[in-house]
């Protein structure tokens, strides 16, 4: 059968079980539109292209498929760049598809002519300019292919606006064939069982869960080896939600703002088991004080990871659902009161450092994003922007589903939020969800609100209002004398706004009208914005200074209620 281009690129994304892609049409893609409404394919038109490419990754790290996301050449294409940044540095599986000028025209500067694959080289796992429409069919069953296997993400596929028009025989490969690309899925036994044997003998055990284990669906084995270890859990920003944080087990998230208790149970442990981290600077603080007293037995899919920024005892390479299931089953039964006991000492004392443990009737935004999760009953899918409003959900929503929390870490992408969670509201429909942001973040891909409404989506919003780019006014705070330069922020009228859109609006700016907004934009049909006017210079706590140990914590002062000097701990 004889397809031009354009029509091998739809039938060849129906072949993958494509039902839905993000993007916006354009000069250089004008074809591929044309022949769209001849397949069983929903294009959601975002306003912009970084919303596409957003959009495309909140829906394969709600679903774990790939996302799709769409381009014209030139303009249309670099826009795309920071999602997929976002995507790469994240491990999201996403296929770009972009419009190229033809390609006689390409290396003359032609109108919209951009070297998108030059541009994206290190940004993508893979990509490629198609330049005869007989390599298309195969070089998208590639595309998708290394998009979703080993460490997943991003590949860009750009294709000429002659190819797309160019007919040839259409046959959709079986399977693809790349001698030097074969991930490791399985852990080699010998190290596995080194790895477990450490498990039985430690006396301080901790188990850090990073974004792997979601990426590989190891929750349940994760639960398994926590409970049959009776070893406690702690995730990096991107690990939160694969371990139910309910669980006595769980000590939440470690790092520059991580849970205290947390990151002094990793600085005291004997032995620590990474699944699915990279040691980010943001998780390990100062490597060279890093886990001082513990052996380490790191397990990722990436075999360059392993040993790149800390010493590693026993590496284990291979997926992590894979090498959980294995350790579950070598482990033995074992119990650790003593070590139980000191970190639960550990987390009584920080909770005489929480700001919801004062009386006060202002509107803290921790009080606010505690009251999402207790209206939602920590079961909503939480898709957070990045600043401070990024570490007050990942402090105070108590996730209890796995998989319920999008965000950009590597990247720390602002402006993620609102297109990523259309993504993930398309790709998981019967969830509840909502976006978590600030004020500056909101207003990068604000425009995304129209998509919201001409597709429907039921995604309720709240904005984290405090008048700042939040987290840089809080390191002027500290460490540049307090001078707010570049950061206060003006805004629209957001509820206004909302009403603009068609959504509902709603303000609070008191603490008592927190939990009655949330249910009414809960029990509203459709998407809902709430503007949460918060206390404006408020700090997320703990912090740990840029370069020192995560056993330096800067904490907020006990006895006082609005903030003064911190209180340096030394764990």
């Amino acid at each position: 059968m004889k397809l031009d281009g354009a029509s091998i690129v739809w039938a060849s994304l129906v072949k993958e079980g494509v039902t839905v892609t993000f993007g916006i049409s354009g000069g250089k893609v004008i074809h591929l539109f044309h022949r769209l409404t001849e397949y069983p394919i929903h294009n959601v038109l975002t306003r912009h292209e970084q919303g596409a490419a957003h959009a495309a990754d909140g829906y394969a790290r709600a679903t774990g498929k790939v996302g799709v996301c769409i381009a014209t050449s030139g303009p249309g294409a670099t826009n795309l760049v920071t999602g997929l940044a976002t995507a790469y540095m994240d491990s999201s599986p996403v296929v770009a598809i972009t419009g190229q000028v033809a390609t006689p025209d390409i290396g003359r500067d032609s109108f919209q002519e951009t070297d998108i694959t030059g541009i994206t080289l290190p940004i993508t796992k893979h990509n490629y300019l198609v330049t005869d429409v007989r390599d298309l069919a195969e070089a998208i069953k590639e595309a998708f292919h290394i998009a979703r296997t080993g460490r997943p993400g991003p590949v860009l596929i750009d294709i000429p606006a002659d190819v797309q028009v160019a007919q040839t025989e259409y046959v959709y490969p079986e399977e693809v064939h790349f001698p030097g690309y074969r991930p490791t899925l399985r852990g080699h036994d010998r190290q596995v069982r080194m790895a477990t044997q450490l498990i039985d003998q430690a006396e301080r055990p901790i188990l850090i869960a990073g974004h792997g284990v979601t990426i590989a669906r190891g929750e349940a084995e994760l639960m398994e080896l926590a409970v049959k270890a009776d070893i406690p859990v702690v995730t990096t920003l991107l690990g939160k939600s694969c371990f139910p944080e309910d669980h006595p087990l769980s000590l939440g998230m470690i790092g520059m703002h991580g849970q205290p208790y947390a990151n002094q149970a990793v600085q005291d442990a004997d032995l620590i088991v990474v699944i699915g981290m990279r040691f980010s600077d943001r998780d390990t603080g100062s490597i060279s004080t890093f886990a001082p007293r513990a052996k380490v037995i790191h397990i990722d899919i990436d075999p360059a990871e392993i040993g790149k920024n800390v010493r590693v005892d026993v590496p284990v390479v291979g997926d992590a659902r894979n090498v959980l299931e294995t350790m579950v089953r070598l482990a033995q039964p074992t119990n650790h009161p003593e070590w139980l006991a000191r970190i639960a000492h550990w987390r009584a004392d920080a909770a005489g450092h929480d700001i919801l443990s004062r009386e006060s009737d202002a509107l803290f935004p921790q009080y606010v994003v505690r009251a999402i999760s207790e209206q939602t009953e920590g079961n909503a899918l939480i898709v957070s922007d990045v600043g401070q409003n990024q570490m007050w959900e990942a402090q105070y929503y108590v996730h209890r589903r796995n998989n319920t929390l999008l965000t950009s870490g590597g990247l720390g992408t602002m402006g993620f939020a609102l297109p990523a969670a259309m993504g993930a509201k398309i790709g998981r429909p019967d969830d509840p969800v909502w976006v978590i942001a600030g004020d500056g973040g909101i207003q990068m891909n604000i425009q995304e609100l129209a998509t919201i409404t001409q597709e429907k989506l039921n995604i309720k919003i709240a904005i984290l209002n405090n008048g700042y780019l939040g987290m840089v006014r809080q390191w002027q705070q500290f460490f540049f004398e307090g001078r707010y330069s570049g950061t206060p922020l003006s805004g629209p009228d957001f509820v206004k706004l909302a009403e603009a859109y068609g959504i509902l609006g709603l303000r609070v700016t008191e603490k008592a009208e927190a939990a009655p907004a949330i249910r009414q934009a809960l029990e509203h049909p459709g998407p809902a914005l709430i503007d949460f006017r918060v206390v404006q210079e408020e700090n997320v706590y703990p912090m740990v200074r840029p370069g020192d140990s995560i056993s330096q914590m800067m904490r907020r002062p006990k006895p006082a209620l609005q903030d003064g000097a911190p209180e340096e701990v030394q764990a």
